[in-house]
Order: C-alpha cells, then sequence, then structure tokens
C-alpha cells in the first residue's frame, strides 16, 4: 500500500476566503480538482483534462472532510492515491495538508474513464491499472466518513419534488462560461461554491449559538461552516444551462445540523446535482464550535420536511 503520491502544491489567496475569515469551499473543491487532474497524470493520463485528450475522468461523487482551517497566505500540498479500481470506474482518495504534515481537507471521489466529448464510459487500459497497482492506498481514518452515510444511493432530487417539500430557493442563475471546463462542462465545485453563495438565505441573517449570556457576558460572533460533504453528479449543465438551488434541514442536534441541497434545471426540472452537508455554528473569534440553544434545535427539528435526503 502506498501512502500516495504528492499531485499538488500551492496556497491560499486572499480573495479565495469568505466571509468567516477562512478558504472558501469553493476554492477547497478547485484545488482539488487540480489535485485530480496531477493524479490523472501519475495514472498515465497527462492531457485527461486538456482540449484535445480523448480520455477524461468525471467526478460521479465527492466526500468531502474539512478538518482544519486555511487562512490567505497559508501553504498548502496534496496528496492523492487509488482507493479501488472498477472496469471503468475508481474511487481515489485526496489529502490536502498544511506545512506540518496536518490534514487541512480530505476528498473521497468516485471518478469514471469516459471519452472526453460524448462522456460513455469505457474500461481501463492495462498500463493505467499497472500504474494504479503501483498508488493503491487505504482511506485514513481521519478521511473515513462521520456523520454521513456513504453507501449506494439514488437521489430523490427534482424541482418538482422541492416545490412538494416547500425547499427554499436559495440560488437562480445561469451557467457562465468561466464556470465551465475545456469541454464545456460545468466543473465541479461550481455547485458546492453556489450553494456556499446562497446559503445565507436558508439560514438567515444570523447564526443560531449558545443559549442566552448573562447581561455582562460579551455576544459572540457566531459565523457557519460545513464539516462534511456527499455530493452526487448526476448531471453536467453547460454554458448557458439555467440552474435553481433548492435547500432545507434534515435534522440537527447540539453540534450539528444536516442540510440537503438540491441543483436543478428550473426550466425542465431535472437535477444536476445533489448534496448532504453537516454544518456548525462557529465562534468567529475564538475559531471554534460552539453548541446550539435547544430552542434553536427544535425550531430546526420542525422546520426539516419528512423524507428529504440525497
Amino acid at each position: 500500500m502506498s501512502d500516495g503520491v504528492e499531485v499538488w502544491s500551492g496556497g491560499v489567496n486572499t480573495w479565495e476566503c469568505d466571509e468567516m475569515g477562512h478558504l472558501n469551499v469553493r476554492f477547497w473543491g478547485a484545488k482539488a480538482q487540480e489535485g485530480l487532474a496531477g493524479l490523472a497524470a501519475q495514472l498515465g493520463m497527462p492531457r485527461a483534462f486538456a482540449a484535445d485528450g480523448e480520455a477524461t475522468v468525471i467526478v460521479r461523487e465527492q466526500h468531502i472532510r474539512f478538518l482544519r482551517e486555511a487562512h490567505a497566505g497559508a501553504a498548502l500540498s496534496m496528496t492523492g492515491g487509488v482507493v479501488e479500481m472498477g472496469e471503468t470506474d475508481a474511487r481515489l482518495i485526496l489529502v490536502i495538508r498544511h506545512p506540518d504534515g496536518r490534514p487541512a481537507a480530505t476528498f473521497q471521489l468516485v471518478v469514471e474513464h469516459v471519452t472526453s466529448k460524448e462522456m460513455r464510459p469505457f474500461a481501463w487500459s492495462a498500463p493505467i491499472r499497472e500504474r494504479a497497482a503501483g498508488l493503491m492506498t487505504k482511506v485514513p481514518d481521519f478521511a473515513a466518513a462521520r456523520s454521513i452515510d456513504l453507501s449506494p444511493v439514488t437521489s430523490t432530487a427534482s424541482l418538482q419534488r422541492a416545490l412538494g417539500l416547500d425547499l427554499k430557493r436559495i440560488g437562480l442563475g445561469v451557467i457562465g462560461p468561466a464556470e465551465c471546463d475545456v469541454f464545456g462542462r460545468m466543473r465541479p465545485e461550481i455547485f458546492i461554491g453556489r450553494v456556499s453563495d446562497g446559503v445565507g438565505r436558508l439560514f438567515g441573517e444570523t447564526r443560531p449559538g449558545p443559549a442566552s449570556l448573562a447581561e455582562d457576558e460579551p455576544q459572540p460572533r457566531i459565523g457557519g461552516a460545513v464539516l462534511e460533504y456527499r455530493v452526487l453528479h448526476l448531471a453536467w449543465p453547460e454554458a448557458g444551462d439555467g440552474v435553481e438551488l433548492r435547500s432545507g434541514f434534515a435534522g440537527c442536534d447540539a453540534r450539528t445540523r444536516r442540510v440537503i441541497h438540491w441543483m436543478v434545471d428550473p426550466q425542465s426540472g431535472r437535477p444536476w446535482a445533489s448534496a448532504e452537508a453537516v454544518v456548525i455554528s462557529f465562534d468567529l473569534d475564538k475559531r471554534k464550535v460552539v453548541d446550539i440553544s435547544q430552542a434553536a434545535q427544535e425550531v430546526y427539528r420542525a422546520a426539516s420536511p419528512k423524507g428529504l435526503a440525497l
């Protein structure tokens, strides 16, 4: 078993950080996609993400864990490896680390080997399988699913069902050319990036925090962060395609809330992507997770539609 091979190295730009003061999920995802290209090159597909490439890999599913913040100016590096490989698909692991070696974020990616233009699946070649054998690795404990079930699932997302569940619209727009890859398809990080842009409409202006403090205690500044994501990529919008995001709560406890996000085509109603997220309230000064009050928990449970899932 390998520990993985370095597939990317870089850092955090100020403009990649959000109002919470740390690297935004969109840019964690963008760096992971660069790492995926680096891992594809290690597997013998150096042109997998080039316009003239005849074969590529598309991301069918992502499991993401955010373990430690990264702030503007931080240096990061990434290793990648192969967890398992099927006839045309594979499960890959990417680990982003701080310079001291501590993991910052992990991405388990279920990918499929396809023709670049038609996205027709076809078998991995013998040379790729040979290279993959030297990159086989286990999912480290810190990257394993913690609060999200990774069992096979069929998405229930659609605009019609979103309307029936009264899910809140948190985004509406059109995919632009700059949001697409060289093949003209929406890049994977755009989905969670657009969720991040619109999630304030779901949570409101203030994030829930602890029960009321004493009058002489300063009220903490409360923000929010995601701990874990499961993302299903169901279809790939192109430049000019409409996208609508509908979201709702799916339960909570004292520390976390579970949220479901669906990206759908506002015209046809078909789903583009679906995600389950585990989110926290976050003390912006202490940079620590905070419990939310019992009253806030009850509000979230009451607002969680029955049957809402990926």
